[in-house]
């Protein structure tokens, strides 16, 4: 039975004292919840408080990205290694706003070439990947298609298709560390949840689409689904047999609603592997 996870993406909000004001407040909140993989992705400035507040507990920390290079002359970029150093377990990689991809218009960001700002592509999404497992990160690689996508039927080809790419010339053993999200790009900060029956399929696929590629490891890899997940919808998520936890975005910025979506999915991911027995 694969452990669930929950991890919160805060993006780009919140100083370190709001940081460690939503750690102090969270912690209590969720030692008792059923096993459950819980991680807090601040952004880099306030990694490092976060990381002393969690040291010891059973929450992990998780970066939003990363360079592929260990070092060098990459101005503004942080590498593998300073994420394990201030003690980062988990990183993102391959978010849809990494990717230019966005789901509800920003009215900054209207010029088409200023909505792929960050470019990143498949082929440093593959590499930062190797990045992170050569120094012991385990990447949360989130893929997902968009509305104009979906709506011309190729939701499959686009999801199988980033798969393949991200997943180039890793192993078996390696491709089990995973966490894979999949973000429907048209659901992130929209306040459109994709329904749970077609997330589950989604997922679904993913794992078909890992076990053509490498076996059955694929029933180890943890997917997660996202995009405008709340208190509200999370246990219908949950509940789905391929979807084994939720990475989460607005409804993280909250403690206490984060608190509520850790342990719905931990519940309902426990009282699954009871009746499973």
């Amino acid at each position: 039975m694969r452990e669930p996870v929950v991890a919160a993406n805060w993006k780009m909000h919140k100083t370190v004292g709001e940081a460690i004001d939503f750690v102090d407040a969270f912690l209590p909140a969720v030692q008792e919840v059923p096993p459950c993989t819980i991680v807090l992705c601040p952004p880099f400035t306030a990694l490092w408080a976060v990381g002393e507040r969690l040291r010891g507990t059973r929450v992990a920390l998780g970066a939003q990205n990363l360079f592929w290079r260990e070092q060098g002359a990459f101005t503004g970029e942080i590498s593998p290694i300073m994420l394990r150093d201030v003690g980062c377990s988990f990183v993102i990689i391959g978010h849809s706003e990494r990717r230019g991809r966005f789901g509800k218009p920003d009215p900054e960001l209207e010029d088409d070439q200023l909505r792929s700002v960050f470019g990143e592509t498949d082929a440093s999404v593959n590499r930062k990947i190797h990045a992170a497992l050569k120094n012991d990160l385990t990447p949360i690689l989130c893929v997902g298609e968009t509305l104009a996508e979906r709506e011309a039927g190729q939701t499959d080809a686009i999801i199988t298709h980033q798969l393949r790419r991200a997943l180039d010339n890793l192993t078996a053993e390696q491709v089990a560390r995973l966490v894979i999200a999949y973000e429907p790009v048209w659901a992130i900060g929209t306040g459109k949840v994709c329904d749970a029956p077609e997330a589950n399929r989604v997922c679904g696929l993913i794992r078909s689409a890992i076990a053509e590629m490498f076996g059955t490891v694929a029933q180890q890899v943890r997917l997660l689904y996202g995009g405008s997940i709340t208190p509200d919808n999370i246990a219908d998520l949950a509940a789905q047999e391929h979807i084994d936890g939720g990475l989460v975005g607005g409804a993280s910025l909250n403690p206490e609603s984060f608190a509520t979506i850790v342990k719905t999915v931990a519940s309902v991911k426990a009282q699954s592997k009871t009746v499973s027995r």
